[in-house]
């Protein structure tokens, strides 16, 4: 029997990584859901924050089996968040519910602060049963609580997957780590500056990070999706560890830049002032999205950057539940950037 994927959030990092991996792949088909236009055939454009037009929009989706829930509206303080990415993820559930869409499996996407590290240190690795769970507020905690809830009382099976500082393609997600090391290459080079670090020598040489390619990602999220060791799971999924040096180093030899010692940087409060560099590059090649502040989120990198404890999940679960593919990190990295340069996301 054919499978058919609702992607939720289809617009986004995940999303669109989904949507195209799900569409060379035989036997599914895949439908988008997004807040914004997605473009692609029977798509479906909703605010998932309201109930009656989520039900409403969802008539045109009765014959999806699983869903893939990656959507997520940022904003306003941990609270703000989990009441309104929790009431999200319900109001798309009864609503598949109410039009009877036969659903087999949901799988949810959390990130590392599942583990608390958005609060302050948390012991290294992390695994997928680390207990005491840290004090909320968090939306994670709220949205698989929920899954929880509905299959104890006969709503469809569950997977959760957590990646870490995801590499892809999206153009304006406030959280693709390509798209910020990558403009902040593009700046470096254009203002004949060296490619620095823009952390401490600490976090640079002497702390372990993590990414996750988004299109494995997907690939993952099809196993997750159809796999009976994935059922009712959660699952840790990222790439090998790495220091930043090694990254960084690998990142200005691609790109023919200096990489220099780190220089520590909040880059939220200085590279807007770069935005005169910015524009001139942006109306030089065309850019998709000429507007700075839109193009690139630089608190993201902040908190990427700034992050002084290792931050290590274990891989162990997945690979003996079935999933083992994995990419090279600082190669997926690269990659992503040359795509975002050819797609006018960002300068090259």
């Amino acid at each position: 029997m054919a499978k058919v994927a609702l992607v939720a959030g289809a617009n986004g990092i995940i999303g669109k990584a989904l949507m195209q991996e799900i569409g060379r792949t035989a036997g599914w088909s895949a439908r988008a859901l997004s807040r914004r236009p997605h473009g692609s055939g029977d798509a479906i454009a909703c605010d998932l924050a309201n109930a009656d037009g989520t039900r409403s929009a969802l008539t045109g989706a009765t014959d999806t089996t699983h869903l893939f829930y990656a959507a997520y509206k940022p904003g306003g303080g941990l609270a703000e968040e989990d009441r309104v990415n929790g009431t999200m993820f319900r109001n798309l559930l009864d609503g598949l519910k109410a039009v009877g869409a036969p659903i087999e499996r949901v799988v949810l996407y959390q990130g590392a602060e599942i583990y608390g590290v958005h609060l302050g240190p948390v012991p290294a690795p992390f695994y997928e049963d680390d207990n005491p769970r840290h004090l909320g507020p968090n939306f994670y905690q709220t949205q698989e609580a929920e899954l929880r809830t509905r299959a104890e009382a006969g709503g469809p099976s569950w997977s959760i997957l957590r990646p870490d500082v995801i590499i892809g393609d999206a153009a304006g997600n406030a959280m693709n780590i390509a798209t910020v090391i990558g403009a902040f290459a593009a700046l470096c080079k254009a203002s004949d500056a060296a490619f620095r670090f823009p952390g401490t020598q600490k976090i640079y040489d002497g702390v372990f990070a993590q990414m996750t390619d988004a299109h494995v990602l997907a690939r993952a999220s099809l196993w997750a999706a159809t796999a009976e060791t994935a059922s009712n799971e959660a699952f840790n999924y990222v790439h090998e560890p790495f220091r930043w040096r090694r990254i960084w180093e690998k990142v200005a030899s691609a790109f023919g830049l200096e990489p220099g010692p780190p220089m520590p940087l909040t880059l939220s409060q200085h590279m807007p002032l770069l935005a005169p560099v910015w524009d001139r590059l942006a109306a030089a090649q065309g850019l998709i999205e000429p507007r700075y502040e839109k193009a690139v989120s630089w608190a993201f990198g902040d908190f990427v950057f700034k992050s002084e404890f290792d931050l290590i999940s274990d891989m162990g679960k997945i690979r003996r539940a079935g999933f083992g593919e994995t990419v090279d990190t600082a190669e997926a990295l690269i990659a992503a950037i040359r795509r975002q340069q050819e797609g006018k996301v960002i300068p090259a």
